[in-house]
């Protein structure tokens, strides 16, 4: 008698632990869960904010080469003094700001695409690579640019010569700004590049 009692005490005690067992690894689901829900909800904001960066980088690059490229005064008499196509470093200006819009264009229309449709042209991993060197390069190259035409405009105020000055130094602080925004692109693509090699 006394045996069975122990084996049916034995029998009931057995679900018990199992049921006791069992709400930690629903916790250990739930808790992957939300930090997966977490992370997704965060890099969505991540990605809204590079295109809202991202398109203040290419309408600050496009002000950047339009101003420049209109920088033609030309003088009687004196056909070089007053175009911007005379000096290497404005030339320069010019071409990195259009390479920057064309770069932010092709990135919005990539991530407007990937937004409407959820399809990636690359996996994700590369798509992080591609941003984040891609967003470093056009920043590095938009500074370049404008700290090279700095001392060409300051001495062109120097000698008084506003025509030429006053638009490029226009065009110098879009290009600086431009640059501000792509940096910033640049470190939250660092950031999503950083959280997908650690995962």
């Amino acid at each position: 008698m006394s045996s069975t009692k122990e084996m049916e005490n034995s029998q009931d005690n057995t679900p018990m632990k199992k049921l006791e067992a069992a709400p930690p690894d629903i916790e250990n689901q739930l808790s992957s869960y939300t930090t997966a829900h977490r992370l997704s909800g965060r890099e969505d904001l991540l990605k809204k904010g590079q295109i809202v960066l991202r398109t203040i980088g290419l309408l600050f690059s496009i002000l950047s080469f339009v101003i420049m490229s209109t920088n033609n005064h030309r003088v009687r008499g004196n056909p070089y003094d007053n175009n911007f196509d005379h000096y290497e470093q404005y030339r320069y200006l010019l071409a990195i700001g259009i390479i920057s819009t064309v770069y932010t264009i092709a990135q919005i229309l990539r991530q407007i695409h990937e937004f409407s449709t959820g399809k990636y042209l690359l996996s994700q991993l590369e798509l992080n690579f591609l941003d984040f060197f891609g967003d470093q390069i056009i920043a590095y190259l938009l500074i370049s640019a404008a700290s090279s035409a700095i001392p060409l405009t300051d001495q062109a105020r120097r000698h008084k010569d506003k025509v030429l000055a006053d638009p490029s130094a226009a065009s110098i602080s879009m290009a600086i700004l431009g640059f501000m925004a792509m940096a910033l692109s640049a470190l939250i693509s660092g950031f999503k590049l950083s959280i997908h090699i650690s995962i």
